[in-house]
């Protein structure tokens, strides 16, 4: 890898506006990476991504080479081509549907180049573990982007919790729904009954979560899903309601839809309760997620907000262009620094999936297995799954 590693994204939907491209944008900024490449399938995607008035706002003179070059039929393929031109080593950022990140990370992998990808990292546990002994035989880093344990509530309880100071969790309540407009993204067309679901998308940030707090493994998993229509008449799970057990007998109940109103305050509505057992009392977690105390109420055009300054957020320190902040920045300037430092020879593979910040292939593979059993409950009306292999004791 060269002292400031190119970065080349796959795919050109919402999440790389959002999040990966400003991050990554500020990485360049800050001389940690060097090139910047976006490609889709679709030049519609990458222009539209290229012409976006924030990041263009907030990161004046700096742009990214696109590919499709040229309007034209869609090229799904078009990424081996583009990563077989990378040098080797470099680091390519996996931003497509759920059910094509495994040939993505697989090919980037045998292209000789680190990966970093978003959750889930894939759909089959043995597709995890190909990843892992792949990343391992070749040197290369691997991680999946889990925002959340970027959160500094996930990292003050993961703290605590591991230090003693809230016994042993038993009983828990989360939600993730995200806002209905949603239904009329590109979610429409593969986030489809046959590919994925609302739990398996969004529902897996807090199973993440559950055990990067805790240390805990999930040993069963239900999911009951409700069938609905995108706007183009596509079905999709857009409502389900999950029961994950884990191995020291605690429950968590999981809540996910693309059903939060659009004129509700926030950009969804999310948060996290657990409660715990000590010797002599009960012991509480809770993370209200969605509202972080700020009330605005805007004129133009009129609307009231509850916006989070958390997550990502533009600010102005001072120029030029916008900072991006947030766990959402961080998140990303850590994994790509953790491929830095591997190439560099000042982090083992070994070391980062033992430290546990960082969700590797290695260390985070029930996520797979949670994925994997809930697949299989929600098409089969919500019957109990229990993960193979998964283990008796506390880890």
């Amino acid at each position: 890898m060269l002292m400031m590693p190119e970065v080349l994204l796959i795919g050109g939907g919402m999440i790389v506006h959002d999040q990966i491209l400003p991050s990554i944008y500020q990485l360049q900024r800050l001389g940690r990476i060097g090139a910047i490449t976006v490609c889709d399938a679709s030049y519609d995607a990458v222009r539209r991504l290229a012409d976006a008035e924030l990041p263009r706002q907030a990161f004046p003179g700096q742009s990214f080479r696109m590919y499709p070059e040229a309007p034209g039929p869609r090229r799904p393929e078009l990424y081996r081509e583009i990563i077989g031109r990378m040098p080797a080593r470099q680091i390519v950022f996996v931003a497509v549907p759920d059910q094509f990140h495994y040939e993505v990370i697989m090919e980037a992998l045998r292209q000789d180049q680190h990966v970093c990808t978003v959750k889930p990292l894939v759909l089959q546990h043995r597709q995890a573990v190909e990843i892992a002994a792949e990343s391992r035989r070749r040197g290369l880093f691997v991680g999946i982007e889990y925002h959340k344990r970027f959160d500094d509530r996930s990292l003050m309880a993961r703290r605590a919790y591991r230090a003693g100071r809230f016994g042993e969790f038993r009983l828990g309540t989360c939600c993730l729904l995200e806002k209905w407009h949603y239904r009329r993204s590109n979610f429409q067309n593969w986030m489809t009954t046959e590919n994925s679901d609302a739990f398996t998308y969004v529902g897996c940030h807090y199973v993440d979560l559950v055990h990067f707090i805790t240390g805990l493994l999930p040993v069963a998993v239900s999911v009951y899903g409700i069938r609905d229509r995108y706007p183009n008449g596509n079905e999709g799970f857009l409502w389900t309601d999950a029961r994950v057990i884990w191995n020291n007998g605690a429950c968590l109940n999981v809540q996910n839809a693309l059903g939060y109103p659009d004129a509700g305050p926030g950009g969804n509505t999310q948060g996290l309760t657990m409660y715990c057992q000590g010797a002599e009392d009960g012991a509480l977690i809770s993370h209200s997620d969605q509202y972080r105390g700020l009330k605005y109420s805007y004129v133009n055009p009129t609307s009231y907000a509850e916006p989070s300054p958390d997550y990502f957020q533009y600010v102005d320190p001072g120029g030029p262009g916008l900072t991006p902040v947030g766990y959402g920045y961080r998140s990303i300037e850590g994994l790509v620094n953790a491929a830095i430092a591997v190439e560099r020879g000042e982090r083992t593979l070994a070391e980062i999936d033992t430290a546990g910040v960082l969700a590797t292939p290695a260390n985070s593979a029930y996520n797979e297995q949670v994925i994997e059993a809930a697949r299989e409950s929600i098409l089969n009306g919500g019957r109990e799954v229990r993960i193979a292999g998964a283990a008796a004791e506390r880890m």
